[in-house]
């Protein structure tokens, strides 16, 4: 039997200094701080992260984009583009968030733990192979999930990434790789302006992205209908004999950067399919791995809610469901549904 869900965090992630900018250091404290108020972080394993080598960056980075945060860093940090803010320590982070997804990705595949959470940050899903966008330098989950087929370790990987903003970058990565299924429910339009139902991937990777646009003001109603009926299909169409998750809490009703309606019950409701497909499909293994989320106490209690749906407890949402009326998407789903033959 295998031992309890698994954690990843490191120190090195709050060295990552971006000052007021929305992704801050304090984003991790707070959820440290309330994993360990609430009782869920005596729970879980620690999971050691370790920093990701060059060649791990390589399989899905261009030299010149690590040389660039390499360099802007030891100048003492600076800038690249308009959204990406590096302090003196950046790179050391990045290097070590992208690992730390490894780390969490390794200890399923070898049965360490029954499922794992990288707690981790600088983000990754927007940065592409030659660029750092959106907040992120390198692509942590993308990382993992190369890292993972590389080392013979899964054959057929599927990424389902929920942050309120399209993963353009790991869409990227994988537009021609048929062995990784990506998907992803988004605001739509939003940064980065990515991620149109009809793009499903190129060349021998055609067919292999799915993308769910979701209107404002989408809720419960929408993600469970879209879950249902698009993603859980796809996933079995699949059969992947990993599933990992890139899972930003900026979908919440009450996030800052988004016009989006999901509750944390909502939230409950995805993680709870996410095991039980997993469970299902690959023999439990699922690594999630943290993205967005900018109202620091919503994102504490989103991770516990999904930590919790992981050790397959109860967690009550504090804040309950918005009090807007919900944008109707059946219409979309039937669409997006026809097109992709769900």
């Amino acid at each position: 039997m295998r031992a309890a869900v698994g954690y990843v965090f490191d120190e090195l992630y709050l060295q990552h200094d971006t000052g007021s900018h929305p992704e801050n250091a304090q984003r991790l404290v707070a959820v440290r701080e309330h994993l360990a108020a609430c009782g869920l972080l005596e729970q879980l394993r620690s999971i050691p992260a370790r920093p990701a080598t060059e060649e791990e960056l390589l399989r899905v980075h261009a030299p010149e984009l690590i040389a660039r945060v390499r360099d802007t860093a030891a100048r003492g940090g600076g800038f690249m583009g308009l959204d990406n803010v590096l302090s003196a320590k950046t790179y050391e982070a990045a290097v070590m968030a992208a690992g730390g997804a490894i780390a969490a990705t390794e200890a399923v595949l070898r049965d360490d733990v029954s499922a794992a959470f990288a707690l981790l940050r600088p983000p990754g899903h927007h940065a592409t192979r030659s660029r750092a966008l959106g907040f992120c330098f390198f692509n942590n989950i993308a990382v993992a999930a190369a890292w993972a087929l590389d080392a013979g370790l899964a054959e057929r990987v599927a990424i389902v990434d929920y942050d309120v903003h399209h993963g353009n970058g790991t869409e990227e990565i994988f537009a021609e790789d048929p062995r990784v299924l990506y998907v992803s429910l988004h605001q739509y339009p939003l940064y980065p302006g990515t991620g149109h139902w009809r793009d499903k991937g190129r060349g021998a990777g055609e067919g292999s992205c799915l993308n769910i646009p979701l209107p404002p003001q989408t809720g419960d109603a929408g993600y469970r209908l879209a879950f249902d009926q698009l993603v859980v299909p796809a996933l079995r169409r699949f059969h992947p004999d990993l599933l990992l998750g890139s899972v930003g809490y900026d979908a919440h009703w009450a996030d800052p950067l988004s016009w989006m309606l999901l509750s944390l019950a909502g939230y409950r409701y995805v993680a709870d399919a996410l095991v039980s497909l997993a469970d299902e499909l690959c023999d439990g293994r699922l690594a999630l791995v943290l993205e967005g989320g900018y109202r620091r106490e919503i994102l504490a209690h989103g991770v516990a809610t999904t930590l919790s749906a992981m050790l397959r407890q109860p967690y009550d949402d504090p804040y309950g469901p918005a009090k807007e009326p919900e944008t109707s998407i059946e219409g979309l789903v039937r669409q997006i549904a026809a097109y992709h033959g769900l």
